[in-house]
């Protein structure tokens, strides 16, 4: 018998991909795509049968939260991508806001270490940018597993914070790879702390308010401009700072994340605290504000920004609840059923989700469905019908907002360089994540 031409051959499904939709097999070799096309039946030695499926770009999320190290009662490494892989997604950025803060090189170094081969899917670390670190952030941006660097503007979970223009300036006069940001004016919060009423998580967008967002971005893109760097704004929340990013792509990138895209400030009376997030889900306006910067360009990638708490934690009286939800399970069945209700194309949800993380952060050799590119695949049916309720979720917090909600389209599979990691709601093999390349970070001889 004849050896096969390729290790596993994906075969009957409708691949989505640069040139559109249509029928095709895909064969992978030594973990990667190696042809497009029909596939003789010989030629694979594992069939992976897609009939009825869509094969999607494995879907990025660049922004989560695994807490490791720290507080790993509410995550660790290995239930944070546990969880990304039960819901389709097969590489995550983790951020830097844990204990210790990945704000050297010793602690990235720690955490690639932890997570390679224990992580279920591919994965990178943002290295937290701090006025101590300030001079070696062009070293940092470009060390083996770093997704670059990330800043906090405005107080969120964890310790990490640069409110003021001038520590700003000083990383970004010295990055040359994007910069993320969480964008929240410190000192409008801090200004505004007694607006939050005790027992009320709804005071939480009233609290940190639109002005805040706005205020923040305006300055951000300002010290960006006069530097000359590259900016990621993190989960937009606000109608007006969509109007004013879309005067200055030039230099910023934004991210929006499924909760802001789907629930509204209504949703409070339901989940309380279950929905208190940094910055806040805010009125019904603001919602279709994002859906308007996903309609005309502007938000460039989805991002969960998956931030678990225990329940109990969750659950404590407004404002000593803790912000933070669960949501990279989440994020591709509840984008999908945007899709299956017309709010979203199918391609524009691969651009978001694939394409777009790859064009903006230049991952090497994922992103696209393209011979030689890395074989990450999220498998999914768009006609499924399912319930999200929390007995699914493989986080170690083992709750969603989105509890008891019905969705139409569901992640059947999420294939890692080659791997069938998970089919079917099951993880099916070991984990064997590994850090991604960056086309700005490759080693030079």
């Amino acid at each position: 018998m004849a050896t096969p031409t390729f290790d596993r051959v994906l075969r009957g499904g409708t691949v989505v991909n640069q040139d559109g939709e249509g029928l095709r097999d895909i064969g992978i070799l030594a973990g990667r795509i190696a042809h497009i096309g029909t596939i003789a039946p010989e030629a694979a030695g594992e069939v992976i049968d897609c009939t009825g499926l869509h094969i999607l770009p494995g879907v990025i999320d660049s922004q989560v939260h695994f807490r490791e190290p720290g507080p790993t009662h509410k995550e660790d490494l290995e239930s944070g991508s546990r969880a990304a892989v039960l819901g389709g997604v097969t590489a995550v950025f983790e951020m830097p806001n844990t204990d210790p803060l990945t704000t050297s090189e010793a602690a990235l170094a720690d955490k690639v270490a932890r997570a390679h081969h224990r992580m279920h899917g591919d994965f990178a670390f943002w290295v937290g940018g701090t006025r101590e670190n300030a001079a070696d952030v062009a070293e940092l941006e470009c060390l083996p597993g770093a997704a670059g660097i990330k800043v906090f503007m405005g107080s969120s979970t964890g310790s990490l914070l640069v409110e003021d223009d001038f520590g700003v300036r000083e990383i970004l006069k010295r990055t040359r790879r994007r910069a993320a940001f969480h964008s929240e004016d410190e000192f409008r919060l801090r200004d505004r702390l007694d607006k939050r009423v005790p027992g009320d998580p709804s005071s939480h967008p009233v609290w940190r308010d639109e002005i805040a967002a706005l205020m923040c971005t305006q300055r951000l893109v300002s010290i960006a401009e006069e530097v000359g760097a590259r900016i990621h704004v993190l989960h937009i929340s606000t109608a007006e700072e969509i109007d004013y990013l879309a005067l200055h792509k030039d230099v910023a990138t934004a991210e929006a994340t499924p909760h802001h895209l789907t629930m509204s400030s209504g949703d409070y009376a339901r989940l309380g605290t279950l929905l208190q997030m940094n910055p806040p889900v805010r009125d019904a306006r603001h919602r279709d504000g994002l859906w308007q910067g996903i309609a005309q360009g502007v938000i460039d990638v989805l991002g969960s920004d998956h931030a678990p708490h225990t329940l109990e934690e969750k659950q404590k009286e407004y404002p000593a609840s803790p912000s933070g939800m669960t949501g990279v399970q989440t994020l591709v069945p509840i984008m999908l059923d945007h899709v299956a209700n017309g709010r979203l194309s199918l391609q524009r949800f691969v651009d978001l989700t694939s394409a777009g993380p790859q064009r903006i952060f230049g991952i090497a050799g994922k992103g696209r469905i393209a011979a030689g590119y890395d074989a990450d695949f999220t498998v999914v049916d768009l006609k499924r019908r399912e319930t999200i309720r929390n007995a699914w979720i493989g986080s170690k917090s083992q709750w969603t907002p989105y509890d008891g909600k019905s969705v139409t389209g569901w992640p059947v599979g999420t294939i890692v360089r080659g791997r069938r990691v998970m089919w079917e709601g099951e993880i099916v093999e070991a984990a064997q994540g590994e850090a991604l390349r960056f086309g700005e970070a490759l080693p030079r001889e």
